[in-house]
């Protein structure tokens, strides 16, 4: 009987960062969360600190085998989901113990890898495409079912091209333009679900200090996490909104 009073979530990428504070605020309001992570053993690690209804899931958005066994587990529980959170995601596969500012010079679109743009655009793009695409029928199965894709400021076009945006010189093709593809994606699921009852959104978190940025980000992973945890709560929102902190909302 639990199981059907239970809403059901998933959030890829919940070990750290956003995705685990995702991931507890979902616990704290009595969702059973499964915490998506690479490295199973760190998410099992982070499910015990998330406590409640958590547990842990082995999710590499990047391997088709992974995602076929985290299908599998979450039809065996419930056979359904009720949320999907896209968190998973890299800013960047070069070198590692590199500053921000030496990624954003090496990811100028004049000189930037295109094999590194590839494996970053392999997670943060068709990783998600992948996700979605394997969870749709247990999404389908569930009551009013969400996907929150977790973007960036740095994806949309129109703020790119704001000479007011203090941000707009560091768009690059490597992480800015794989949040505007997330973005190409999330309006692309919006549009053929709409006719459902799958609501399909973007957020941003803001520049928030975690891994993705050398943990350099100007708010923490709590402020930068509470629009994210906002819009993963919100079961009567609108279909295909990106909104950012303070819920502001982003043109696309």
């Amino acid at each position: 009987m639990e199981a059907q009073q239970s809403k059901i979530a998933l959030v890829t990428g919940a070990n750290q960062g956003v995705g685990f504070q995702i991931a507890k605020a979902l616990a704290d309001h009595g969702y059973t969360v499964y915490v998506g992570s690479r490295n199973f053993q760190n998410g099992v690690a982070a499910a015990e600190k998330i406590g409640g209804k958590a547990q842990p899931i082995q999710l590499d958005v990047t391997d088709k085998k992974s995602i076929e066994n985290a299908v599998s587990k979450v039809k065996q529980d419930f056979n359904r989901l009720d949320l999907l959170v896209n968190n998973a995601a890299i800013s960047h596969a070069g070198a590692p113990g590199r500053t921000l500012e030496e990624i954003l010079e090496a990811n100028r679109p004049s000189v930037c890898s295109v094999d590194e743009m590839r494996t970053v655009w392999e997670t943060n793009v068709f990783g998600v495409v992948e996700v979605t695409q394997a969870f749709l029928p247990l999404l389908r199965k569930a009551s009013g079912a969400r996907i929150v894709n977790v973007s960036s400021g740095l994806g949309s076009l129109t703020l790119n091209r704001n000479p007011e945006n203090p941000y707009a010189k560091h768009f690059e093709l490597i992480y800015g333009a794989s949040k505007t593809a997330l973005n190409a994606v999330t309006v692309a699921f919006a549009n053929e679900l709409e006719a459902s009852s799958i609501k399909v959104s973007a957020v941003s978190p803001g520049f928030t200090a975690t891994a993705l940025n050398n943990f350099q980000g100007t708010d923490t992973v709590e402020e930068g996490s509470r629009e994210p945890i906002r819009v993963a709560l919100e079961e009567g929102g609108p279909t295909a909104l990106f909104t950012g902190p303070n819920q502001e909302v982003y043109p696309w």
